[in-house]
């Protein structure tokens, strides 16, 4: 019961202090899972990212369903993801009972511009954190600005982005492992 209530607690914090969606809770979720309760390692952290990029639904939530998972199978998976989500319920819920006193109140309209100036660093962070993995060449280098040059200027849309740089990546290792075969 303790360890449920561990696992709870965790996901709960992450959930009730982490603004800015998903990729700004990556770093939380690391700091609490791999450093703090050694749950899981950084590779397993690193290979859950991938993972939970590449499947339906926001980055955290498909981290913490399968953290979870891991530390209390489908028990835990419920308490991680429900813990997660349950703060921002609990915070939508009250704002919509205050909202119109919150329209044009100063104080909060100052908070919100606090926590966006926030959000950008801890997204900062998570970029920083996800590129310390990767191999950095020229390939990656050129598909990075690439990338970033046709999201920005052209407006090309991320997930058209996301299948080009998948299918590129498998054919630069399709011809590396063909090279590699040709010179044995």
């Amino acid at each position: 019961m303790k360890n449920y209530l561990k696992l709870f607690w965790t996901f709960f914090k992450i959930g009730l202090f982490t603004f800015g969606g998903g990729y700004a809770m990556i770093s939380l979720i690391e700091k609490e899972c791999i450093e703090k309760n050694k749950w899981i390692s950084e590779e397993e952290m690193n290979n859950i990212i991938v993972v939970a990029e590449s499947t339906p639904g926001p980055i955290s939530i498909n981290a913490s369903t399968y953290i979870g998972y891991k530390v209390k199978k489908f028990l835990g998976a419920v308490i991680s993801t429900t813990a997660l989500v349950l703060p921002s319920f609990i915070i939508i819920i009250l704002i919509s009972l205050f909202l119109n006193s919150f329209e044009n109140n100063i104080i909060i309209k100052y908070a919100f511009e606090g926590i966006r100036a926030a959000i950008i660093i801890l997204m900062c962070e998570a970029v920083i954190e996800l590129s310390k993995p990767l191999r950095k060449n020229s390939f990656f280098y050129s598909l990075l600005l690439i990338s970033l040059i046709l999201n920005l200027f052209f407006k090309v849309n991320a997930i058209l982005l996301i299948i080009t740089g998948i299918i590129l990546g498998i054919i630069k290792e399709a011809l590396n492992k063909k090279m590699v075969i040709n010179n044995d």
